[in-house]
């Protein structure tokens, strides 16, 4: 099982993934880490305060590519409302 870096931006809120080199507010976008790599990057990220809500999750592949958090309230997070199909993020699947 990979880690996938994960947080909140401070001002907006909205959830974002760790690129690599960034962030971004796609979870296709996101890179899978180990452990000891991630929680490095999580130390180092924290100091800077514009990320609020900062995790470290388990992932699994993604059959269409990519990865999916394990735990459903990470991929409620990942890919928007669960009551509502029309407010879900663009081309996401939560299930």
């Amino acid at each position: 099982m990979v880690k996938l870096l994960t947080g909140n931006e401070l001002l907006r809120g909205d959830v974002i993934w760790w690129t690599g080199s960034g962030w971004s507010h796609a979870i296709a976008d996101a890179v899978p880490l180990e452990k000891a790599e991630g929680e490095a990057i999580l130390a180092e990220q924290a100091i800077g305060e514009r990320i609020s809500d900062l995790a470290l999750i388990d992932a699994e592949p993604n059959p269409e590519g990519g990865f999916r958090p394990t735990h459903m309230r990470e991929r409620i997070r990942s890919y928007g409302p669960t009551v509502r199909a029309d407010l879900a993020l663009e081309q996401q699947d939560w299930r």
